[in-house]
């Protein structure tokens, strides 16, 4: 199994990913999200909209275990992170990922 680390790399260089809550709701709203990807000590407002508007698009939300820093490192970006969006996957297997998740939570 591949990791989220790893998906998420990949996906940083050959998809297309929206850093940040704003605009991370803002695709939500539109339906343009493939998956929702958000830090563990994302603020507790911010993760209850977001996964709100997740659950009525249908959008999957994965929660990173490390912290907005670590996942703003993890893209290479040198700012916190708190969510972002995947909107094109591009070569990563991040959507695999996903739905292994979920037939392992079930």
């Amino acid at each position: 199994m591949a990791s989220l680390e790893q998906e998420l790399r990949t996906a940083m260089k050959t998809g297309k990913l929206e850093l940040g809550t704003k605009t991370t709701l803002k695709h939500l709203k539109f339906g343009k999200v493939k998956v929702v990807v958000i830090a563990a000590n994302i603020d507790p407002n911010v993760r209850e909209d977001i996964k709100r508007y997740a659950s009525l698009s249908g959008t999957p939300v994965l929660t990173f275990q490390g912290t907005s820093l670590e996942l703003g490192s993890l893209l290479g970006k040198p700012f916190p992170v708190q969510a972002l969006a995947v909107i094109d996957q591009g070569e990563s297997h991040i959507l695999e990922l996903v739905e292994e998740m979920v037939e392992a939570e079930s």
